[in-house]
């Protein structure tokens, strides 16, 4: 059976160019070449397997973890990789370790907020990794709520130094990933105080460990907080505690590239725009985007694959039984999270050349469009992580009882990806920020001030507020205007609902607590119009490839049906469309479900993933799950005696105590 392609019938239906398709999905013709002999290159070195880390003990984990970065760095070093390179090796190790904090938080911020001088200083010690640096902002007490961080920096005029402390045992620093067991230096935020005078939170570097023997220094207590979620997954990280008890660090350590505390102990604002800060944030979510729809696209692969794989009932006459995939209650749950994938794949790639924009235009001083885009990538930061981690779990679901199994992949990957939901803003804390951004923008209206980016719809209010849906029949719901309008009258409808009722409140936060769920929905329904009308504005370029714009077109209207169909009460109750047209939209959504099934497994092979990055016995390339199934559980260190310890004193005198009873 080995060597056979069982799932080579369900390729050969495809309709469109698979390769040209791995193009779009990864970006460039450049991106794949690179991702695909990265990823092969990780896939065939032994020290990097991972079928066996769900088994692991924590320190075992660890201990791997860490071996696998310095193999990792080792490899990067002698071939030689480039920046791009080295990026691509280590997301294909896949296992959640130090170094992800440490090149994706610790060296942006560095770049961030630190002066040039401080730059010339600490990033090339960081960029041949003779420091390891951790980003310590989470405190026990405060995650979400930075500006009640506890820890202090209190500036010491006498010797020139800041002294760090833990005040409250809640102002112990807790989570952040690398502080643990291996940073040697941390981004720590404190409360910036001189001459007893409180400026709010700031950045500061701080040495925790000896570079020679990895000791804390004096003054620090620092450790793992323990074990968390799941098996393998994100326990290889060390996220860590850490309290300080007057640690002294020399001024010029504080991150100064907005404000500055002189040597007298003056606290001066640079020339240089707080708001440049921003830039940084923009880039950690546009991060988290493009990561939610390669965790998204995983599991959808898996389940696509084991879905076509696996048959069940329908059999007549003793004949094969019916494929899985080819149930319609299969394919209304699978296929719009395959069309979510790439929906969040598109809208991640447009974040990132709003990244691009956003710090040309903050170069030039220009922040106009700087509480836009915040509010954007705050927005969609939530709705794609959310979606992501509920559509993991309906995935394994999706795959039936084999889906529970840890070799399906599906649990580690579960595991490994719902914190996503709560680090860098938690989740419905950042839909509470643009809905305050929405609230705005409608105040605004009346003035006529002209609403920008991802909310110039909003300056067509009137419009949107009178139009009615023109869907007369099914395939009327095909038209991306018509699919837009809905959207955009969706969108404005409910966030103009939530700022009438806001305005009978006389203390608008009192009103803005109140309506909290109203306005965290608003939220997402403009988060959502976003990401149907990025996936619209893909389709509006060239896409060569026979049949892949069709394909792609195809995911784009199951997306936004489902969508519709999935918010259906919303689209109902703002009169965006009618009873008569949601149900249009539903057979519609049927009629696409049918026309994507031939096409589905080609579909997930264009994200071009090697068996190792994915993980699964169940998403095999070959299909062939059965025979791999029944050898993976022989594997399980529980078979490795026939008898199992134990038997002696548990097993054997309960079973002689049930003989003797039976006899009396």
């Amino acid at each position: 059976m080995e060597g056979v392609d069982h799932l080579a019938h369900e390729r050969s239906k495809a309709q469109f160019d698979v390769d040209q398709m791995k193009v779009v999905w990864v970006g460039s013709r450049h991106a794949l070449q690179v991702s695909d002999r990265i990823a092969r290159l990780v896939a065939s070195d032994p020290v990097l397997r991972k079928d066996n880390r769900t088994m692991m003990t924590r320190k075992e984990l660890f201990k791997n973890t860490l071996r696998k970065a310095a193999h990792g760095w080792k490899r990067i070093n002698e071939l030689r990789l480039s920046e791009e390179e080295a990026s691509w090796f280590r997301h294909y190790v896949d296992q959640p370790a130090y170094t992800d904090l440490h090149w994706g938080m610790f060296v942006p911020f560095i770049k961030g907020s630190g002066t040039e001088e401080q730059q010339k200083k600490w990033l090339p010690l960081a960029y041949k990794m003779q420091i390891i640096g951790c980003y310590a902002q989470t405190e026990l007490g405060h995650g979400s709520n930075v500006q009640g961080l506890e820890t202090t920096a209190t500036f010491d005029p006498k010797t020139d130094e800041f002294v760090l402390n833990s005040p409250t045992l809640t102002s112990s620093k807790w989570w952040p990933g690398g502080l643990g067991k291996a940073a040697t230096h941390a981004v720590a935020f404190a409360r910036l105080i001189t001459d007893g005078k409180d400026h709010g939170v700031n950045g500061f570097i701080v040495q925790l460990r000896s570079l020679d023997d990895h000791l804390p220094l004096p003054g620090i207590t620092v450790g793992d907080i323990g074990m968390k979620f799941g098996n393998g997954a994100y326990n290889s990280m060390d996220n860590g505690v850490l309290r300080f008890d007057n640690v002294r660090i020399p001024r010029d350590q504080m991150l100064m590239r907005v404000a500055q505390v002189t040597r007298e102990g003056k606290y001066v604002q640079s020339n240089v725009p707080r708001q440049l800060l921003y830039g940084t944030m923009v880039f950690v979510r546009q991060t988290i985007v493009a990561d939610a729809s390669t965790a998204l696209s995983r599991a959808v692969c898996i389940a696509t694959r084991y879905s076509a794989v696996r048959r069940q009932f329908g059999s007549e006459n003793g004949g094969v039984e019916t494929q899985v995939i080819d149930y319609k209650t299969q394919q209304s749950r699978l296929f719009p999270l395959l069309a979510s994938a790439y929906a969040f794949r598109f809208v991640g790639e447009w974040l990132k050349w709003l990244y691009t924009d956003v710090t040309q235009k903050l170069q030039a001083n220009d922040f106009s469009t700087l509480p836009e885009v915040h509010a954007c990538t705050a927005g969609l930061k939530s709705v794609t992580t959310s979606a992501t981690a509920d559509a993991i779990e309906e995935c394994r679901k999706l795959c039936g009882g084999h889906g529970y199994l840890s070799n399906s992949g599906l649990p580690e990957l579960f595991a490994v990806y719902v914190p996503a939901c709560t680090y860098e803003g938690d989740n419905v804390v950042l839909l509470l920020q643009v809905a305050r951004f929405l609230m705005k923008t409608v105040s605004q209206l009346p003035s006529g001030k002209k609403p920008v980016g991802t909310t110039s719809y909003m300056g067509r209010a009137e419009h949107l507020i009178q139009c009615r849906c023109n869907v007369q029949k099914v395939e009327d719901w095909l038209k991306p205007s018509v699919i837009l309008e809905a959207f955009e009258a969706r969108a404005i409808r409910m966030s103009i609902a939530c700022a009438q009722d806001l305005s009978k409140f006389s203390n608008q936060e009192e009103g803005f607590a109140e309506l909290s769920s109203n306005l965290a929905e608003a939220a997402v329904a403009h988060c959502q119009l976003i990401v149907v009308s990025k996936f619209i504005e893909k389709l509006q370029q060239d896409i060569p490839g026979k049949g892949v714009k069709e394909q792609l077109q195809n995911l784009c209207n199951i997306y936004a049906l489902y969508i519709i169909h999935k918010h259906l009460g919303d689209f109902l109750s703002t009169g965006s469309i009618t009873a008569k047209q949601g149900s249009l939209a539903n057979d519609q959504l049927r009629s696409l479900y049918s026309k994507l099934r031939p096409n589905a497994i080609a579909l997930v092979d264009a994200f071009n993933y090697t068996d190792h990055y994915l993980g699964s016995v169940l998403g095999r390339y070959d299909g062939n799950v059965y025979p791999n199934l029944y050898a993976e559980a022989w594997k399980d260190p529980l078979n490795e005696s026939v008898v199992p310890d134990g038997y002696q004193e548990y097993i054997q005198p309960l079973l002689k105590n049930q003989l003797r009873n039976a006899r009396l």
